[in-house]
């Protein structure tokens, strides 16, 4: 059973771009990035976690190359994930060009601090060459000094200005394969940059607030900021930036664009915050189903709310639902329709199976 959202969003048709074999802009799904806090030159190390990075769902993964030794790192990290690698850029354009020739799909730089426009055409030329998409990574914390002196402070009018200069730096050298991030720490910066420059280009953005902080007050401002702009239809591709383990970072940005039916994958829950007319432990409950379920990948609607107040209602609308009864005397709902009563005992056992039953049905489909 799909739920029909009150408000459809309408995204801004951009410019599609290529990073690897993931597309971005244009229709295509919003994509969803983290990056890796391993030493890149620890490859081992490296590949693991991309992998678990990717295994929650990112679509892109961005590391961290600073020297040589992380550039040449590349090759092989390359060979063992499934995933298109973005490699992180400052200065140097020597490692912009390793990265792309060892396989890096995007470079995440901004031109203007490569160097003279001797060094930025070899870096363009070497993306060219490998295939290799640019992110313009303005960010509020590291703004030209002649930017920063003419509007005296970071504000959304510096980020832009910066934003499209380096635009304009790659247009002139006719590489037109990019995409730009105006990030801040400031959700209202962020905001009103990123609305701005929504005005003014066609090139696909890449939406954050940087060093958004640990997990729960970072997972609130990247809520309260990322989706502020994707209701606005701004956004081709985000990243949740935590101060916490990688992962997590995708299941945020996970539940951001399934909140705002962006994104369909694996089981979105429904549940109530349990009061004293609950029938049944839904705190404890929703938290086993949670890990539980974790596997599933088909998108998949499921209520647990553990009285009768709401529960009908809202086991109407998904595609399984729990609604607690008295005497511990459950009612499961199977796309929105009673089904039979369940045990309190039981219901854990039984929602995980009808999960996997309703996601091999549906995937038979496909």
């Amino acid at each position: 059973m799909s739920i029909r959202p009150y408000r459809d969003i309408k995204r801004k048709k951009t410019k599609v771009i290529r990073v690897g074999n993931v597309k971005i802009g244009g229709d295509n799904p919003i994509s969803i990035q983290s990056m890796t806090n391993t030493l890149t030159s620890d490859i081992k190390a490296t590949i693991k976690q991309i992998n678990d990075i990717s295994e929650e769902g990112a679509d892109l993964v961005r590391v961290s190359c600073p020297d040589e030794d992380s550039t040449l790192a590349l090759k092989e990290i390359t060979k063992h994930v499934p995933v298109p690698i973005i490699a992180d850029i400052h200065f140097h354009y020597k490692r912009a060009i390793e990265a792309s020739e060892n396989g890096a799909k995007c470079l995440r730089i901004n031109p203007g601090n490569i160097g003279d426009k001797k060094k930025i055409h070899e870096v363009l030329t070497a993306a060219k060459n490998n295939d290799c998409s640019i992110r313009i990574g303005v960010n509020a914390g590291s703004l030209e000094k002649d930017i920063l002196e003419k509007y005296k402070e970071p504000c959304p009018e510096a980020l832009v200005e910066s934003a499209i200069r380096n635009i304009k730096i790659l247009e002139d050298q006719d590489f037109f394969n990019f995409k730009i991030s105006v990030k801040s720490s400031d959700i209202f910066l962020s905001i009103g940059a990123y609305r701005q420059l929504s005005k003014i280009t066609d090139y696909p953005l890449h939406l954050g607030i940087t060093e958004a902080g640990s997990f729960i007050p970072g997972s609130i401002k990247s809520s309260m900021g990322l989706g502020s702009l994707l209701m606005d239809g701004i956004g081709d591709t985000i990243r949740v930036s935590l101060s916490d383990d990688p992962v997590k970072e995708i299941k945020i940005g996970n539940e951001i664009l399934k909140s705002l039916n962006l994104r369909k994958r694996g089981v979105k829950i429904i549940s109530c915050p349990s009061c004293a007319r609950q029938a049944f432990q839904v705190i404890d409950t929703v938290k086993i189903l949670e890990e539980k379920l974790s596997h599933i990948k088909t998108p998949i609607t499921l209520s647990i709310i553990g009285c009768v107040v709401n529960g009908p209602g809202e086991a109407s609308m998904t595609d399984i639902g729990i609604t607690g009864g008295g005497k511990g005397n459950n009612m499961l709902y199977l796309s929105g329709i009673q089904n039979e009563k369940v045990l309190s005992k039981d219901i854990i056992s039984r929602v995980v199976s009808e999960v996997e039953k309703k996601a091999a049905e549906i995937d038979k489909k496909l």
